[in-house]
């Protein structure tokens, strides 16, 4: 856990470096901004997959899911705040170390709003927190219906044409308990994200 929270400060750290780097340069390169990043409201709809980390991983192979994100101007080309909703299920392991047993399913719906910086042309790095809420908490054996999650990332837009992109990321993924009695009742994943995106201006 505390390499887990290394990588996250260090995402961190960087996506912070290099947005203070670039509000001290912005009034040099304004000619060069027009080409960082997306000018009007991003809008895209992806594909999630995962592999769990730490003691989940003992029980659970891997996730799945979906989500829509909204990107919205606050500096355009280069800054961002987004809003993020999906659905992710992580898929239980079967007859688990040979007794016989298999991992139901976790479910969650996660929440999540935060920065997403172009420090360069089409690479962004972003940082997102919010709420997973678990929809099936009796069936895994949660006492909460919802935990806080932390979502550090870098990715790249690739041009489609146009105003289209294929936003690709990879992220790592952590929530706080889901059981408070249990310290493993944590989902942490490192994820990928797939997705089509489109400028709506």
């Amino acid at each position: 856990m505390k390499t887990t929270f290394k990588i996250s400060a260090l995402v961190l750290a960087f996506a912070g470096f290099a947005l203070g780097a670039k509000a001290q340069t912005t009034s040099t390169t304004t000619t060069k901004t027009s080409s960082t990043g997306p000018n009007g409201v991003v809008l895209s709809i992806g594909a999630d997959a995962g592999i769990p980390t730490g003691n989940l991983n003992n029980t659970y192979n891997w996730n799945i899911g979906g989500s829509v994100q909204a990107d919205i101007p606050v500096l355009p080309h280069q800054l961002f705040v987004t809003v993020n909703a999906g659905y992710n299920s992580i898929q239980g392991k079967k007859n688990i170390d040979g007794t016989g047993l298999d991992a139901t399913n976790i479910q969650l719906l996660p929440v999540k709003a935060g920065l997403k910086y172009f420090p360069v042309s089409h690479f962004y790095v972003q940082g997102e927190a919010g709420a997973a809420f678990a929809l099936n908490k009796s069936d895994v054996g949660f006492d909460k219906s919802a935990a806080f999650l932390y979502a550090p990332q870098i990715g790249y837009q690739f041009p489609l044409g146009g105003k289209s992109y294929l936003d690709a990321g990879v992220r790592w993924e952590g929530t706080t308990k889901f059981n408070s009695a249990i310290d493993d009742s944590k989902v942490n994943f490192f994820g990928l994200r797939v997705a089509y995106a489109f400028d709506t201006k």
